[in-house]
Parts: structure tokens; C-alpha cells; sequence
């Protein structure tokens, strides 16, 4: 069966993103976007929640950011690859290929991706991963911690939600951000 991982970058304080909904203080340095990019090469379906989705579009859609480097170009290149499923109660339409809209999050359906999947599945998306926590259908998570401070905005990992984790891995980034792998302890 197939693992549901979630890879997310967060703030030292455990924030996706700020008050403002700003997560400006995550430009990846190219170690970094190296890094990411063959952390998430082998996945072969990406779940979103519907704003992740949109910042995460522009990889197939504005073509002047693959341009920029090679390493943006292998991002994008692996980005457009994989299947997405959208989670989404207001989009109309995606914009992307490879992509479908789900207007719920089903856990059942879910856990017949993971069983029927062939590689590992990601999801990203606070809301919809505090789903998938409280579901119990994460296996790993995937921990980009930045070195700042938000004071608050939109939490990284869900509340009233109690889990076990073992540290699988760890790396520092050369811009001081630490990654933290984890697998949920069942």
C-alpha cells in the first residue's frame, strides 16, 4: 500500500502561513528547491486544498518561472508530472493537466488511492490535512521548519489531534531552515 505523506514548510512557530496569509519568508535557495524536488519526484499524486493548489498552479502555467533555472525547470518538469486531486467546495474549474476536483474530502477515498496507488501520495494543505490526521491516514510527515517567527496566522499541523511520531531523518538547509522527517508511530 501506498503512503499518504504531508510535506509542508512552517514557521518556528508552527504557522504555514502568517496573519496576513502571507508565507513570503519560504524562497527556496536552490539547495533547498534541489532538495524538495527530489523529495517529491517519486510521488505520483499530489492532494490539494484549494489555495495551496492555486500558489502551486503557476509551476505549469506561468512558464517564465521553469525559466528561470535548471533547477526550477526539473521542479516544474516533475511538478506537471504527477496526478492532482483538488479539494475544493468554490473552484470551478482547474487550470492545470493531470488534475481532478473533488468537492469533499472522503476519507474512504482516500484510503482506495492509497491501496490501489503504485507510488506515494502527498498532501498539502493545512485544512485538509488536519482531515487526513484526523482520519488517520497519514503515514509521514515531511517538516520544512523556517527560522522565523510569525506570531500567529494559520497553523502548520492540526489541533486536538494526538499522534506518536518516530524522526526517520533531519538536515539543515544553508539558510538555516531544519528538516524534520517523521513516520506517524501506529
Amino acid at each position: 500500500m501506498a503512503k499518504l505523506i504531508y510535506v509542508t514548510n512552517v514557521s518556528l512557530d508552527g504557522y504555514i502561513e502568517d496573519e496576513h496569509g502571507r508565507f513570503d519568508w519560504t524562497p527556496p535557495e536552490d539547495d533547498y528547491l534541489a532538495f524538495i524536488t527530489d523529495l517529491v519526484r517519486p510521488m505520483g499524486t499530489y492532494l490539494y486544498g484549494r489555495r495551496l493548489y492555486e500558489s502551486m498552479a503557476v509551476w505549469e502555467t506561468d512558464p517564465a518561472l521553469a525559466a528561470h533555472s535548471k533547477l526550477a525547470a526539473d521542479f516544474a518538469d516533475v511538478w506537471q508530472a504527477a496526478d492532482k486531486v483538488v479539494y475544493s467546495t468554490t473552484l470551478d474549474a482547474t487550470s492545470t493537466a493531470r488534475t481532478r476536483l473533488e468537492r469533499s474530502f472522503d476519507p474512504a477515498s482516500v484510503r482506495a488511492m492509497k491501496a490501489s496507488a503504485t507510488s506515494d501520495l502527498t498532501i498539502g494543505g493545512a485544512h485538509l490535512a488536519a482531515q487526513a490526521f484526523q482520519a488517520g491516514l497519514i503515514d509521514e510527515c515531511h517538516l520544512l521548519i523556517h527560522p522565523i517567527l510569525t506570531g500567529g496566522g494559520k497553523p502548520g499541523l492540526p489541533s486536538g489531534t494526538r499522534l506518536d511520531l518516530e524522526l526517520l531523518s533531519n538536515r539543515r538547509f544553508g539558510n538555516s531552515v531544519a528538516y524534520l522527517h517523521y513516520r506517524i508511530r501506529t
